[in-house]
């Protein structure tokens, strides 16, 4: 099938643009499309001409186009409705009475020279439907946030994070004000049901957030330290992962790398990697040939080795016995070993090279109380 979408280089056009992209070269395996799709994009660069033939041969039409900062009031009217009404012109001079789906604005119940342009557009379509029977889908989306969209423009998000994702100050005027924000890989999944026949009526956004002010500048202000310091955000909660990648998109990427500090000695290495909020923290381990790690146990922290290069043996004694239980691992076989509360444990290099696990720790390591006694795992006679 073949979809027609304008505005292809807007924020919203250029992410549904490369998910469909992604459908079409097989990329993505799982989609709601009917079938692999073709796609026909349209932006200022292309000519009326093209809209006509793209018109002529659409299946679908996503119309994104649209004018939200004008230099002129009088471009709202002319970018909205007047292009609005020339799609339309050409997909009836053609006799496709293909889908359109309308990308309107909350604004549209407004009334401001946006809101009324946008109003118009949703009229013309509508008309359209009933004239031609074309099924017409008409959605008002919130704010929009996500990778791609442009900074210092007309979205709140984008800026906060552009900003302080270069070391910019931000400005909050009014920390109360709410706001119902959509996130783009939402707005496109929601897209692509359309298209593929699905979706439910009225047409609706399923997931929006809704956050005021003060707490959106709050998050994004406090996610510079929140990298410095090895940290993740509490992704559980979906708005704060999608904010959170937003946030990324942003970041130059040669600040990318977040230096971390190993602790080292002849035995090897140890170095923090990563630090979740309520979900512990992670570490890389190196242990050179012939030494040995651990000898030691907890009460409450509980540890997971995974060694991901090398060989060696892992051992395991309740405190008060003298049972040990042996594990080998690495040897081409990647194992997940939980190390047990109330047991002491220890991992031994057997092989000839560096031996690499990865350790989740239950907890971060507190010097204050570092739940950690020696004790070796081989008992002593």
């Amino acid at each position: 099938m073949k979809v027609l979408v304008t505005g292809a280089n807007g924020f919203l056009g250029r992410n549904l643009c490369a998910e469909i992209e992604n459908i079409a070269a097989g990329r993505r395996k799982n989609h709601p499309l009917p079938s692999l799709p073709e796609l026909l994009r349209f932006d200022l660069g292309n000519t009326p001409e093209q809209l006509k033939e793209f018109c002529a041969e659409a299946d679908f039409v996503v119309h994104l186009a649209g004018v939200n900062r004008p230099k002129e009031v009088e471009e709202f009217d002319k970018g909205n409705r007047g292009f609005t009404d020339e799609l339309i012109s050409a997909l009836e001079n053609a006799g496709n009475n293909c889908p359109v789906l309308l990308s309107s604005s909350t604004q549209a119940a407004l009334d401001n020279p946006y809101g009324r342009s946008k109003l118009s557009a949703e009229q013309a379509v509508t008309a359209h439907s009933e004239r031609t029977g074309a099924p017409a889908f008409v959605y008002r989306f919130p704010n929009l946030f996500g990778k791609w969209c442009r900074p210092n423009y007309n979205s709140v998000v984008a800026t906060f994070c552009y900003n302080t994702a270069n070391g910019l100050p931000i400005r909050v005027d009014d920390e109360s004000k709410l706001l119902t924000l959509g996130y783009v890989d939402d707005v496109v999944e929601e897209i692509l049901s359309r298209i593929g026949g699905r979706g439910e009526l009225p047409c609706e956004l399923p997931v929006t957030h809704e956050i005021a002010l003060g707490r959106l500048a709050g998050l994004i202000r406090s996610f510079p330290s929140v990298r410095e310091n090895l940290r993740i955000p509490e992704l559980s909660d979906p708005f704060v992962k999608k904010l959170w990648s937003t946030f990324l998109s942003y970041l130059p990427p040669e600040k990318a790398a977040v230096p971390c500090e190993s602790r080292v000695d002849e035995r090897g290495a140890f170095t923090e990697l990563i630090r979740l909020d309520s979900a512990g923290m992670f570490s890389v381990n190196v242990c050179r040939p012939g030494y040995t790690k651990g000898n030691h146990w907890h009460h409450t922290k509980t540890e997971r080795f995974i060694v991901v290069s090398g060989e060696g043996v892992i051992r395991q004694r309740r405190i008060g016995e003298r049972e040990v239980t042996s594990i080998p691992v690495g040897a081409g076989a990647v194992a997940s070993v939980d190390m047990l509360p109330g047991y002491t444990h220890s991992i031994e290099n057997t092989g000839e090279s560096d031996l690499v696990f990865v350790i989740w720790a239950n907890e971060e390591f507190d010097p204050e109380r570092p739940d950690t006694y020696f004790e070796k795992v081989i008992p002593e006679d």
